[in-house]
């Protein structure tokens, strides 16, 4: 089978134009950062153009490669992996404080770090945790416009279709993200006004509804979510800080908005399996009392996970919590993606650690300690994990108890 000409490729450049015109939506005279692995330089080079097109100011990549992470790993000393780039966040940091916008290319093998020492990708992890928190804080309150889109990476797309050749595989993979993404569609920006506003129309009732607590039920699942005072349910095109409307990430499915750090019980069981850092963890198991993690397992990838949950003392509480019909696309699909862009999209998730503070009424005007006193959780991570499927229900609990359908064996209960 011929290789793709990636230079050639219609569904490649109306990616690059999507993810500039519609997530990231960037402004005339907008600086912009790209991180990337090397290997999709093709995208960011039409990324680039379309950016330019748009009035970009400067277009700046970072890439990553996937070789020179492993050499650290084959031959660092152990006190390698107490260190991070600090220079680096600290000069996204000053970055996004002048308005410049952010652009992520998702596509490294998955399980690049899988035989490497758990103990050594744990400590790295922390590292770089640390390090970026300040970049984190600064996504996390929505700062700037930005957004996250995928490059089918060849060592992803073989972890995804095993049986295939490289080429094939990469294929394959570049289908399916064009198709996740929407622009196979004759007009994909058209396609995601048409999504964004169905979207809306889901945050806009539960915001009305104001539930002060969700309830999982089903598939192992018992889990009582306690809402944040104030909480805003959010999905699909957002307004950051700097009065920009982007989509933060391509494709999506979701809803969410933000838990209660303290108000969290109940038992839950991973759906998925949840790609991070280089290591899969399979059948994740948890116990919540009072918004922390009391019990944790997992049937692979334990370790990792554990030192996860050690990162700080946010890391056992929740961030995140985010309705997705298990009808969705990407779920329909039947692919499992190991990646989380893709796979938070095909069904209910909980993300561990940082909350968003835009996930709050007036969420742009609130300082930390208000937020926090909201119930708003502060860590130094956030790593979603899948927790629903066909046979999840969900009802939405208001301050006296009464209960409200909200999900039915895994679909919205209304014509939502």
């Amino acid at each position: 089978m011929t290789k793709i000409n990636w230079d050639e490729s219609a569904e490649l450049d109306k990616l690059a134009e999507l993810s500039i015109k519609t997530g990231v939506a960037l402004q005339p005279g907008q600086d912009l950062i790209i991180t990337a692995p090397i290997e999709a330089a093709p995208l960011v080079r039409k990324l680039a153009q379309h950016a330019y097109k748009a009035g970009a100011g400067i277009v700046t990549p970072f890439y990553t490669d996937p070789e020179v992470v492993l050499a650290r790993y084959k031959h660092a000393d152990k006190t390698s992996f107490e260190k991070a780039t600090d220079w680096l966040f600290d000069g996204m940091a000053n970055a996004f404080d002048t308005n410049t916008a952010r652009l992520a290319v998702v596509g490294d093998d998955p399980m690049l770090l899988a035989e490497q020492n758990p103990e050594d990708v744990g400590q790295a992890n922390k590292a770089i945790s640390k390090a970026s928190s300040s970049v984190r804080e600064r996504i996390t309150r929505f700062d700037v416009n930005w957004n996250i889109i995928a490059w089918p990476g060849t060592q992803w797309a073989k972890r995804v279709f095993p049986d295939l050749s490289d080429e094939d595989a990469q294929i394959a993979l570049a289908d399916a993200i064009f198709e996740a993404s929407r622009v196979t569609m004759l007009d994909p920006i058209s396609a995601w006004d048409e999504h964004n506003n169905r979207l809306r129309r889901r945050t806009n009732w539960l915001n009305t509804q104001n539930f002060a607590a969700l309830h999982f039920y089903g598939d192992g699942t018992d889990l009582m979510v306690g809402l944040a005072q104030d909480h805003e349910w959010m999905g699909g095109a957002s307004v950051a800080r700097n009065g920009v409307t982007c989509n933060p990430n391509i494709p999506t499915e979701e809803v969410f908005t933000t838990p209660h750090a303290t108000n969290v019980n109940g038992h839950v069981k991973s759906t998925k399996p949840l790609s991070h850092q280089g290591t899969l963890i399979e059948d994740i198991s948890v116990t919540f009392k009072d918004g922390v993690i009391t019990d944790a397992s997992a049937s692979k990838g334990e370790e990792v996970f554990l030192k996860l949950l050690d990162t700080d003392e946010g890391a056992r509480r929740l961030g995140e919590v985010a309705l997705v019909p298990h009808g969705s696309p990407i779920s329909q699909s039947g692919l499992l993606f190991y990646n989380t862009l893709f796979d938070e999209n095909a069904a209910c998730h909980i993300a561990l650690g940082q909350c968003y503070s835009k996930c709050f009424k007036n969420g742009s005007e609130l300082s930390q300690e208000e937020v926090v006193a909201r119930g708003g959780n502060s860590s130094m991570i956030h790593v979603d994990w899948m927790i629903g499927s066909g046979a999840i229900n969900i009802d939405g609990l208001d301050a006296t108890g009464n209960t409200t359908p909200v999900f039915r064996n895994g679909e919205w209960d209304s014509e939502l």
